[in-house]
């Protein structure tokens, strides 16, 4: 079992990589000097993997939307006991998420990170689903996605994702829905469950006050070898164009809530990195506190502290988000609109290129003195197909050029939609 050591050039910060022989990837960063221990063990299964197939299938499988965030919750489960009940010996923190195109069981803790690790890798191994778990969660699950539905910033973002997106399964809410989860049953949570925890389809991250060499011992000891059975997820053609400009609905909110979103162009692995740190930089030229955009907007009180912005990338879809709180959210639009096309005739600010440039390069190497940021950048990494320090790399490297350029690509009004939720008159 060869351990590779990845350093950054950057800042010398390093971690240990294996490829363990069962198949898991392992990603181990001993910070010394540091009393906590973060560890995610995580399967590149999400909301929008609705369909696939294994290297011996000849047709695809398509599942109900929700399943894998049902399976999230049935995992904590096995035939003797709760999970959080052995955790509680230990006095670890455990918790689980499922987002767009993962699943990560974790765990913190500052004493018996031993012990702990060694719940996380049996139990994520030990599925147990019967009908009456199953049916019971249902209800369950059935009832978290009736609370999500009443949650305004939920319902201007997804209603946002439907504006923009005609098939990709990202527009789907990542529970599901009522009607999706009822055709859940225990067979295909197996089923899902054997395509996609496969341990070649899996990665574990560990950081923090940790021995290398114990948490290797461990994963001897726990992991069961897996066989690569050449999983593939595929997704719908999505036509390059919205499919509308504006979504509203109403909800009991004081100020109106906005999402306004551009498409952009999907890519993949090393691209998509250096195209998602490009748009971090480009709409920050726009949201930043010290920008012209921003305090125009403030003065005009269209927006307040709620302001913010977020480049959303996965497989398939590519966006980046403005959000707020707006009595106003067409004029915001309009604002952001005015002052592209103004970028895009004038060019940027190179002084104001370098002190946005500089800033999120500070963000990225703080974040490398956090032991549960540390842990999550590897296993978001290697999911998204790229090395633990690319991202600062690639920051490091980024021009005012390459920014402008995503900017008269991308930030085009034609691929401009508005999601709002105001409250009743």
């Amino acid at each position: 079992m060869e351990r590779n050591i990845i350093t950054s050039p950057q800042t010398g910060d390093s971690c240990i990589h294996v490829k363990h022989s069962s198949g898991l990837d392992i990603y181990i960063s001993e910070m010394k000097g540091f009393s906590t221990v973060e560890a995610l063990f995580g399967t590149k299964y999400g909301s929008i993997n609705t369909m696939f197939r294994m290297r011996e299938d000849s047709e695809y499988t398509c599942v109900p939307e929700g399943i894998a965030h049902f399976l999230e919750h049935k995992l904590f489960e096995n035939e003797d006991c709760d999970v959080f009940e052995l955790y509680a010996k230990t006095g670890a923190s455990a918790n689980a998420f499922t987002s767009f195109d993962k699943t990560c069981y974790l765990f913190s803790c500052s004493k018996n990170y031993k012990e702990s690790l060694k719940i996380l890798l049996d139990f994520v191994q030990k599925p147990y689903f019967t009908k009456e778990s199953v049916d019971k969660e249902q209800g369950i699950i059935g009832q978290e996605i009736k609370m999500t539905n009443d949650n305004p910033e939920w319902r201007v973002f997804f209603n946002m994702l439907r504006c923009l997106y005609h098939n990709h399964p990202v527009k789907i809410d990542i529970a599901g829905t009522v009607e999706s989860i009822a055709e859940i049953d225990a067979d295909l949570l197996y089923k899902c469950y054997n395509t996609f925890y496969n341990l070649n389809n899996m990665v574990l991250a560990i950081a923090g006050n940790i021995s290398a060499d114990e948490v290797l011992a461990i994963c001897d000891e726990c992991l069961k070898p897996c066989e690569d059975k050449g999983l593939e997820s595929v997704f719908p053609d999505e036509p390059a164009e919205i499919v509308t400009a504006e979504c509203r609905e109403t909800q009991p909110v004081g100020t109106p809530i906005f999402n306004i979103a551009y498409k952009c162009v999907p890519c993949s692995g090393q691209e998509r990195l250096k195209k998602g740190v490009c748009a971090m930089v480009a709409v920050e030229m726009f949201s930043d506190v010290s920008t012209d955009l921003y305090q125009r907007l403030l003065k005009q009180q269209l927006i307040n502290s709620s302001f913010g912005t977020e480049v959303f990338t996965g497989d398939g879809y590519f966006t980046v988000i403005f959000s707020g709180e707006s009595s106003s959210p067409e004029k915001v639009r309009d604002e952001i609109k005015a002052e592209v096309a103004r970028v895009c005739e004038s060019g940027l600010s190179e002084k104001d290129f370098q002190r946005i440039k500089k800033s999120a390069y500070g963000n990225l190497i703080r974040e490398l003195n956090n032991v549960e940021a540390v842990a999550n950048l590897f296993i978001n990494a290697h999911m998204d197909g790229v090395g633990p320090f690319d991202t600062i790399d690639a920051l490091s490297k980024l021009t005012s050029e390459e920014c402008l350029e995503f900017i008269k690509n991308e930030l085009t009004d034609d691929k401009l939609v508005m999601s709002v939720v105001e409250g009743t008159v």
